[in-house]
C-alpha cells in the first residue's frame, strides 16, 4: 500500500469517468446551459463527503457565478434549527428535511438541480429529488452506479436518486468507493469519489463555458479572490443573482 499504489488503482477509475464525455457530460451541459440562459440559478446539494462536489460547482475560482451550494447546516444557519440537529450522522438519512432545505434555498422555476450521493439511497437525498422533480426542476444526478446497484433504498418509497434523475453522470467510484485493500481481510481504503466527482464538475463547467462562448455570450464566472481585482470583478457580477446565491443572501 502506497501513493503510487494509490495513483495506480485511481488512474482506470478516471478514465472511465472522462468516457462519458461524448454522452451524458454533452446532455448536462446542454441542460445547465439552458437553464443558465433562461436566467435560471445552478443549484448544487450533497451530503456528507459529497457536499465537496457542491463546493466545486458553486462559488469557486474558475466557475460559474451562477450557482449556489445547499447544505444540510442551512437548516440552522438559514432556518433557525438548533445546533444540536447537526450532532452525529444520521440527519442525512431523514427524509423529513429535504423539504425545509428546498424551501430554504428559495429556487426560481427556471433553476436547475445537481444532486451528489455516491450511494444516491439516503432519505433525505432521495427525498430531496422528488421535490425537486415534483416542482418541475431540471436534475443531474452524480453517483456511483456500482454502489447505488448494490444498495436498498433507505427512503420509505424504495426509490434511489437515480429514479428522478433527466441525466445521470457515473463516478464510477466502486462499492464502499475505496479501491486499496488493507492486509489480512482488514477492508478497503483511499475513497476515489471525491477526486472523480471533482472532475465531473470542472468537465462540465468547460462544456457549459464551451457552449457559452462558441455563441458569442460572456459567461460570468469567478476570478481568483486572490488576485488584484478579483474581489471587484465577482462581486459585480454576483450582485446580478441578489438574494439567489449564498454569497449575496
Amino acid at each position: 500500500m502506497s501513493a503510487q499504489s494509490y495513483v495506480h488503482a485511481l488512474t482506470p477509475v478516471m478514465a472511465a469517468v472522462t468516457e462519458q464525455i461524448d454522452g451524458p457530460i454533452q446532455q448536462a451541459a446542454d441542460l445547465m446551459t439552458e437553464a443558465l440562459r433562461a436566467d435560471g440559478v445552478i443549484q448544487a446539494f450533497g451530503s456528507g463527503h459529497s457536499e465537496a462536489l457542491a463546493m466545486e460547482i458553486a462559488g469557486r475560482a474558475g466557475g460559474l457565478i451562477a450557482t449556489n451550494r445547499i447544505a444540510l447546516r442551512d437548516l440552522v444557519l438559514l432556518g433557525g434549527e438548533p445546533l444540536e440537529l447537526l450532532r452525529g450522522g444520521e440527519l442525512e438519512r431523514d427524509p423529513s428535511i429535504a423539504r425545509r432545505l428546498y424551501d430554504l434555498a428559495e429556487p426560481h422555476p427556471t433553476d436547475l438541480f445537481v444532486i451528489a450521493s455516491n450511494s444516491g439511497v439516503n432519505g433525505s437525498i432521495v427525498e430531496f429529488a422528488t421535490v425537486v422533480k415534483e416542482k418541475g426542476h431540471p436534475l443531474i444526478a452524480i453517483t456511483s452506479l456500482q454502489h447505488t446497484g448494490g444498495m436498498d433504498s433507505r427512503h420509505p418509497s424504495g426509490k434511489k436518486l437515480i429514479d428522478f434523475a433527466d441525466v445521470v453522470l457515473d463516478n464510477h467510484a466502486p462499492y464502499g468507493d475505496s479501491v486499496l485493500d488493507l492486509p489480512a481481510g482488514g477492508g478497503k481504503v483511499c475513497a476515489v469519489s471525491s477526486i472523480t466527482a471533482a472532475l465531473i464538475a470542472q468537465m462540465l463547467v468547460a462544456e457549459v463555458l464551451r457552449r457559452l462562448t462558441d455563441a458569442g455570450e460572456t459567461p460570468p464566472v469567478y476570478l481568483s479572490a486572490n488576485i488584484p481585482g478579483g474581489d471587484d470583478h465577482n462581486h459585480a457580477l454576483e450582485a446580478q443573482y441578489a438574494g439567489r446565491i449564498r454569497r449575496t443572501a
